[in-house]
C-alpha cells in the first residue's frame, strides 16, 4: 500500500513536514505541496489527518485552517553555527540541513562553535534559539587591544567573530593599546553585552611581521613550537641502521636515484629511480621517506603528529608536523647518503602501462638533488647530468597524464602567489608560481604511486578494480565527491561572460563538461577566475575510511602515500601497507575514521592559515601603493560590493557598493551573480575586466579597499 493511501504512514510524513518547517504554521494545502501530493483524495486525507493529529495533541490549531507542532514535538538539534556580522545565525546540522537563528537568539556562541538549538514560543509561533554551546571551536582568540581608561576592548582578528571582547583592568596583564594578544573567554552572561575576556599571552605590537605570523597561527588554533617533551624525545631517536634492518630491506642503492624539489626545500620526502630492464621495459621507483621506521605508535612524537596532522606553510615559514631531526635530517632523502625508504616500484612498458608492481621497505642512495629549474633545463635542452634519465621519465609522465585525462581527470592547477621578502619580512615583490613540466613530472609519478597503493590496500575483487566501493580491506582514502548540480549550472551561466559555452552538465557528462571548459579557458583573460569558480563548484577532498572515489582526478581508488613527513594520513597508509604486506587481517576502521576526521579538519585549518598569511602580505605590499591604479578582474560578489583581483600581482580587494560607478542605483542579483544599475541598466558581472585604484589597506583585518575607475 502506498504511503499516500496508508493513513499511519502519511501521519508520519505530515509530522516530518512540520518538523522541517521549524516553527511555521501550515495549512493542508501547504503540507500537501511539501509532500508533493496532487491527488484530490489524498489532499482530503491530509486535511483529516491534520485534524486527528490536533485531537491527539501533536498539532495545535493556531488560526483558521492553520496548524503548528506543539513545543514538545520540536526536538533539540545540534550543528555548527555561523553568525553574520549583523548577528543572525545559521546552524548547519549533521544531516546537511541548515537552520536559521534570528538575531539576538545566538546566545553565547561564536562563529564555528557546535551548538544545541531549542525552541521557544512567541504568540502562536515557535522560534529557534541557541540553548547552549556544546563545544567551542577554539579556546583562545586573537584580538587587538583598544584601551579605554583603565579597561580595554579586544577587536578580534577573525572578522567572523561578530562581537568585541570587554577586558577589565584586572585581566589586561599589562597589554597596551594596539598590541595583539590572546584572550580566553571568562564570562558571557548576557548576549546583549560584550563577552568578558582575559589576556593569557601578549604577542606584541600589531603590524610587526613576527607578531602577525604568530597571530595567524593562534587564530587558526595551530601550534608554532613543539612541547618540551617532544623535543626531548626527538633527541633520543637512534641514528643507527643495524645490519639486521638492512637485511630486511630491498637494497636499491645501486639504482640511479634523484630528488626534484623547489630551490628553498629543506626536506626531501620523495625520490625517483630509473632502470632499464632486459625486456626493454622501464623500472621506475617512487621512494618515500620511511617515517614510520622512526615513529613509534603511541609515542609522544606520534601523538603530537596525530594532533597536528599536517605541516603548515605560511608565506615565510614552515611549521612542521614532525621535529626537525626527522623532517630535515633522518627522514630527508638527501643526496649522497644512504636512506631508509618505503617504495613503490613499477615495471612500465613504453606506453607507461603498469606491467608489474612491488611495494616494500628499501634502502636507497640519492645520486643528485635537482631543483625544478635544473630538471626543467634538462627536459628542454636534453643537456646536463642525468638528462637522459629525466627525459625518459618526462616521456612516461606525459603518457600517464594523457591517460588520466582520457579517463576523465580534470586539470585544476591554478596560479599560486609567492612573495620575495626582505630580512624584516616586508614584501618586496609578488611572484606568481608557474607549473612547468618538471613539476608535472613529479606530480604524475606521485599520483601513480598513490593510486596503485590505494588499489593494493583495498584489494578489490578481480573485474571490479574500477568500482570505488569494491574494496575488501579497511583502508584510508583521499576521496572527492561529485559536484553539486546547482553549482555546475551556475558555473555554466558564469562562463558565458567570457564567451565560453559549457555543455549542460548531467550525471553522466559532468567530468567531460568541466574538462572541456578548462581546456577552452586556457589562455583566456579570465582563465584563473574560471578555474577558481570551477573549483568552488566541486566538493572538498577529504580523508575517509569509506571509499567513494576521487572525482576530480577520476580515480576509483586513491590515497596519500607520498608525503608522510608533512601529512599524518600518509603515516597511517604506510602502517596499513606494512600491515597487509605482513599478511595481517583488516583492522578496526573506527579509530582510523576518527583520525581521518581530525586530519581533514586540520588540513582545512592549515589551508585557511596559509591563505591568511598570503592575504596579510598582499595587503602589506599594496599599503605602500595607495592611490595607484591597476587593471583587475571581478573575482567575486556579495550584496555589499564586488571583489577584484589585480592582474599584475594577484592581490584581491573590494569595491564597495557605494564605490561603484556614480550616478546610478546598484542592485545585487545573487542568482546570476551580478550588479545592475537601475538607471543605466548597466550590469557588472564576474570576470569583467576593470580599472581600480587602491584607496585603503587595513592590515588588522587583512582587507584591501579599491575604488572603481571609469
Amino acid at each position: 500500500m502506498s504511503s499516500r493511501t496508508n493513513p499511519e504512514a502519511l501521519r508520519d510524513e505530515i509530522r516530518g513536514a512540520f518538523r522541517r518547517a521549524r516553527g511555521k504554521s501550515l495549512n493542508h494545502k501547504q503540507v500537501s505541496a511539501a509532500l508533493n501530493i496532487v491527488n484530490h483524495d489524498a489532499k482530503q486525507l491530509v486535511m483529516r489527518l491534520m485534524d486527528d493529529l490536533a485531537d491527539d495533541g501533536i498539532l495545535e490549531v493556531v488560526g483558521r485552517g492553520k496548524y503548528a507542532l506543539k513545543a514538545q514535538e520540536e526536538a533539540p538539534v545540534e550543528g555548527m553555527i555561523q553568525i553574520t556580522r549583523f548577528g543572525r545565525g545559521f546552524v548547519m546540522q549533521d544531516d546537511g540541513e541548515e537552520l536559521s537563528v534570528p538575531k539576538g537568539a545566538t546566545g553565547d556562541a561564536f562563529w564555528g562553535d557546535r551548538v544545541e538549538v531549542r525552541w521557544r514560543r512567541r504568540g502562536k509561533r515557535f522560534f529557534p534559539y541557541v540553548h547552549r554551546v556544546v563545544k567551542r571551536q577554539r579556546e583562545l582568540y586573537v584580538v587587538t587591544i583598544e584601551q579605554v581608561r583603565d579597561y580595554a576592548f579586544g577587536h578580534p582578528a577573525d572578522t567572523r567573530i561578530h562581537t568585541d571582547f570587554f577586558i577589565p583592568a584586572r585581566h589586561l596583564r599589562g597589554a597596551k593599546n594596539d598590541e595583539k594578544v590572546l584572550v580566553e573567554l571568562v564570562d558571557w552572561a548576557d548576549s546583549e553585552d560584550n563577552p568578558t575576556g582575559r589576556v593569557v599571552e601578549i604577542l606584541g605590537p600589531a603590524g610587526m611581521h613576527e607578531v602577525e605570523m604568530h597571530a595567524i597561527l593562534a587564530e587558526y588554533g595551530l601550534p608554532y613550537e613543539f612541547p618540551p617533551e617532544v623535543e626531548e624525545a626527538a633527541k633520543t631517536i637512534s641514528r643507527e641502521v643495524t645490519a639486521e634492518e638492512v637485511k630486511r630491506r630491498r637494497d636499491l642503492r645501486d639504482v640511479t636515484t634523484f630528488t626534484i624539489d623547489p630551490k628553498t626545500a629543506k626536506d626531501f620526502d620523495d625520490a625517483l629511480s630509473l632502470k632499464r630492464l632486459k625486456n626493454g621495459h622501464w623500472e621506475v621507483g617512487v621512494h618515500i621517506a620511511d617515517v614510520t621506521h622512526y615513529l613509534t605508535p603511541g609515542g609522544v612524537i606520534d601523538v603530537e603528529a596525530r594532533q597536528r596532522a599536517t605541516s603548515v606553510y605560511l608565506v615565510d615559514r614552515t611549521i612542521p608536523m614532525l621535529p626537525e631531526v626527522l623532517s630535515n635530517d633522518l627522514c630527508s632523502l638527501r643526496p649522497n647518503e644512504d636512506r631508509l625508504a618505503f617504495s613503490a616500484v613499477f615495471e612500465l612498458d613504453e606506453q607507461a602501462k603498469v606491467v608489474n608492481e612491488w611495494f616494500g621497505r628499501t634502502l636507497i642512495h640519492s645520486n643528485r638533488r635537482f631543483t625544478y629549474e635544473e630538471a626543467q633545463e634538462r627536459i628542454e635542452t636534453g643537456q646536463g647530468d642525468f638528462a637522459e634519465e629525466i627525459g625518459v621519465l618526462q616521456d612516461l609522465a606525459v603518457k600517464l597524464r594523457d591517460e588520466r585525462f582520457r579517463r576523465g581527470g580534470i586539470d585544476f592547477n591554478t596560479e599560486e602567489v609567492q612573495f620575495e621578502l626582505a630580512e624584516d619580512g616586508k614584501p618586496l615583490r609578488v611572484v606568481v608560481k608557474v607549473m612547468r613540466d618538471s613539476n608535472r613530472l613529479i606530480e604524475d609519478f606521485m599520483l601513480l604511486a598513490n593510486v596503485r597503493v590505494a588499489r593494493f590496500l583495498a584489494n578489490p575483487p578481480k573485474g571490479k578494480e574500477h568500482m570505488p566501493g569494491a574494496g575488501r580491506r579497511t583502508s584510508v582514502y583521499r576521496v572527492h565527491d561529485k559536484p553539486d548540480p546547482e553549482k555546475l549550472a551556475q558555473l555554466r551561466l558564469f562562463v558565458e561572460r567570457f564567451g565560453l559555452e559549457m555543455e549542460k552538465p548531467t550525471a553522466g557528462n559532468a567530468e567531460q563538461a568541466i574538462r572541456d571548459l578548462l581546456q577552452a579557458a586556457a589562455g583566456n583573460a579570465g582563465e584563473n577566475v574560471i578555474k577558481t569558480m570551477a573549483i568552488r563548484s566541486m566538493a572538498k577532498a577529504e580523508y575517509h575510511v569509506e571509499n567513494i572515489g576521487h572525482y576530480g582526478l577520476a580515480f576509483p581508488f586513491y590515497t596519500h602515500f607520498t608525503s608522510p613527513i608533512r601529512r599524518y594520513p600518509d603515516v597511517m597508509v604506510h602502517r596499513l601497507l606494512q600491515h597487509y604486506l605482513d599478511g595481517k587481517p583488516s583492522p578496526d576502521p573506527g579509530p582510523l575514521e576518527a583520525q581521518c576526521r581530525v586530519s581533514s579538519n586540520m588540513e582545512k585549518q592549515a589551508a585557511d592559515a596559509e591563505r591568511a598569511s598570503i592575504k596579510y602580505k598582499q595587503v602589506e605590499f599594496l599599503s605602500t601603493r595607495i592611490g595607484e591604479t591597476f587593471l583587475g578582474i571581478v573575482s567575486g560578489m556579495m550584496p555589499r560590493g564586488v571583489f577584484v583581483e589585480i592582474e599584475e600581482n594577484k592581490c584581491e580587494g573590494m569595491v564597495s557598493k557605494d564605490a561603484l560607478p556614480a550616478g546610478d542605483h546598484w542592485v545585487y542579483n545573487d542568482e546570476v551573480k551580478c550588479f545592475t544599475g537601475l538607471r543605466s541598466n548597466r550590469q557588472i558581472h564576474m570576470g569583467d575586466r576593470i580599472t581600480v585604484k587602491v584607496v585603503a589597506a587595513d592590515l588588522a583585518r587583512r582587507q584591501l579597499e579599491f575604488e572603481w575607475v571609469e
